[in-house]
């Protein structure tokens, strides 16, 4: 059973977060705090799961008691329960919280998120996955200059000029992406020529994204030796799957956080390619003997995938929960809980339509892939806008529309 602790610090919303769950008493194990302190003396006497914290609360605030959380019990999940004025505090708990929920809350919504991050931790902590890595003598670093980048947004006196500086530094990545900004899947208005308009044109969070992306594949040595695996193919594949996904939702956030999931998708091979050669080279080989997917196939022969070791990676470079928790289930989104189509199944739609358009080229290798999974699509929907997204990932890849 699930152990949640609750904090605000008002008790008529306590009563009410305590009635409107009373169906899940079964389920969850529920303590409620009403103030920053008297949850750290929770978190102290047992253990719990997930902590769901308001953020204006006097004494100590929600992003510090969750700052606090993080140092001292890493291994809790971390959510904030804001409202729409709180959003100057709620900003401050970005880097320290696993997911956000706004008041006032649905229950439905709620378990979900719940039971999503639970079930997330659990495939993190995994010990097969644990097995796999620990047989990686240093797993990757942060990127160094999209630290950089990510240090300098996050200063309230830095400016966009400040921002584009820190990447001008680097004469490769600036080229690298001031390419990518300029081709056309951003379908800007005009060519970029310098990382300001560039910042001005695509918003500070997507450069951050795009500064990760190349960074991750300019920076990653994979052994020539690899047949059927090219970075080269892996990154094309990965802009074509980021670009669909973010045309797959509408709101701005969600669209960054849907490319940014997607350009990272298979981040897992590329840890595979450079630091397990042997064990991908014998993946890659069943996969062309059998023509089966690679995930199917890696099931079979460790019990773990490159979405999974992904997804693992990216928790430890401290991600955002629905970049991370996209990532991880990119092959199988059917596994959750959905109440509505997200970047999850945003990341799964664009993926298999970009292999779908690698298909319809002559030049291209790709995955072998399973059909789209309707059901799943039927279930949230949204299966009546399939072909339209087919037609607008085929024009994206620059191939015929199917029949």
């Amino acid at each position: 059973m699930k152990r949640i602790l609750f904090v605000d610090d008002e008790p008529n919303v306590l009563g009410g977060v305590r009635r409107m769950l009373h169906s899940m008493r079964r389920e969850w194990e529920m303590v409620f705090a009403s103030s920053g302190e008297a949850a750290l003396a929770e978190l102290e006497a047992a253990h719990f799961d997930v902590i769901v914290s308001d953020m204006r609360m006097p004494g100590m605030d929600g992003a510090t008691l969750l700052t606090r959380v993080q140092e001292r019990f890493p291994e809790v999940i971390r959510i904030v329960l804001s409202g729409h004025t709180e959003m100057e505090a709620a900003l401050r708990a970005v880097p320290v919280a696993h997911q956000f929920l706004n008041k006032p809350c649905d229950p439905d919504n709620l378990r979900s998120v719940v039971e999503r991050a639970c079930n997330l931790q659990a495939l993190l902590d995994d010990r097969t996955i644990r097995d796999v890595i620990g047989r990686v003598d240093t797993l990757p670093s942060v990127p160094s200059l999209y630290m950089a980048v990510t240090r300098a947004l996050a200063d309230p006196d830095a400016s966009l000029a400040d921002v584009a500086r820190i990447v001008e530094q680097d004469a490769g990545m600036c080229a690298k992406v001031l390419q990518l900004v300029s081709s056309a899947f951003f379908g800007l208005p005009r060519r970029v020529t310098n990382i300001q308009d560039a910042l001005n044109y695509l918003g500070t969070n997507m450069i951050k994204n795009v500064v990760l992306s190349v960074e991750v594949f300019r920076t990653w040595k994979v052994n020539g030796g690899l047949a059927g695996f090219s970075i080269e193919a892996q990154q094309s594949h990965a802009l074509l799957t980021a670009n669909i996904a973010a045309r797959l939702v509408t709101e701005k956030r969600q669209a960054d956080d849907a490319f940014m999931a997607a350009m990272l998708h298979d981040i897992g091979k590329l840890v595979l390619a450079v630091h397990l050669e042997e064990h991908f080279a014998r993946v890659l080989s069943a996969m062309r003997e059998h023509a089966r997917p690679m995930h199917a196939i890696e099931e079979e022969l460790s019990g773990v995938t490159h979405a999974g070791i992904g997804a693992y990676l990216l928790g430890l470079w401290g991600l955002p929960y629905p970049i991370v928790e996209a990532v991880a289930h990119h092959h199988a989104p059917a596994r959750l809980a959905h109440g509505c189509f997200d970047i999850v199944g945003a990341v799964y739609v664009a993926d298999m339509l970009a292999h779908q358009c690698a298909g319809a080229s002559p030049d291209a290798t790709h995955d072998m892939h399973e059909p789209i999974d309707l059901d799943y699509l039927e279930g949230l929907g949204v299966a009546d806008q399939l072909p339209s997204w087919r037609s607008m990932a085929a024009e994206q890849a620059g191939v015929p529309v199917e029949g």
